[in-house]
């Protein structure tokens, strides 16, 4: 009997309703062959994507913060719950903690993120979900879009792996923009980045 093909154990971490979680789970087998999530992980206990997870069968857990007493705290628990799972790589999917220079340097070219937006436009530590998409028809930008880049000390500073433009409309509020945004990029460039980096990585491993 053939042995499983093995894939990298990769956990997704999430705070809010988990639209890009989702976007993982409905690649898997198709676009993402070399990824295998193994573990969720949450600073909201009452994140949506929790119940994604389950529903996927894919363990997830909470860890707080403001209930462990602050970030080192968290990271240490965090790192504890990654160990543990055996994870390779991290995929940030609507995580709306920044994480210390200390252990993203641990994680070195392990951690994705997803921004909505082209970076280096509306990007950095005060850009993130609605206010993106707010400042993008503030300026009155004709194009937007989303970015997959690696994950370093800076936030959103991290070399870009993939990005995809999408058309701004007449009429867009911030709510529409973030839909046709992930719908039309987000959803599409994140599963295809976490395929390549998991190819590499297991390209690596051989």
């Amino acid at each position: 009997m053939l042995s499983p093909a093995r894939r990298v154990r990769t956990a997704v971490l999430v705070s809010g309703g988990g639209t890009n979680l989702q976007a993982l789970l409905d690649a898997r087998g198709g676009v993402i062959r070399s990824a295998e999530l193994a573990l969720v992980v949450s600073n909201n206990p009452r994140a949506y994507a929790l119940e994604r997870a389950a529903a996927a069968g894919i363990s997830a857990l909470t860890i707080s913060a403001k209930a462990l007493g602050g970030r080192e705290a968290f990271e240490q628990e965090l790192q504890r719950a990654l160990e543990l799972h055996r994870i390779e790589l991290i995929v940030l999917a609507g995580f709306l903690t920044i994480l210390s220079p200390d252990f993203t340097r641990h994680w070195d070219h392990r951690i994705l993120n997803v921004h909505p937006a082209l970076i280096p436009s509306f990007c950095g530590k005060d850009y993130y979900g609605l206010k993106v998409h707010e400042a993008a028809l503030a300026r009155g930008v004709k194009l937007t879009g989303a970015t997959v880049h690696f994950v370093n000390e800076i936030p959103d500073g991290g070399e870009i792996l993939l990005q995809k433009a999408v058309e701004v409309l007449p009429g867009d509020t911030p709510e529409t923009l973030q839909r046709r945004v992930m719908e039309q990029a987000e959803w599409i460039l994140l599963p295809q980045a976490v395929e390549l980096v998991a190819e590499g990585l297991l390209r690596e491993h051989n």
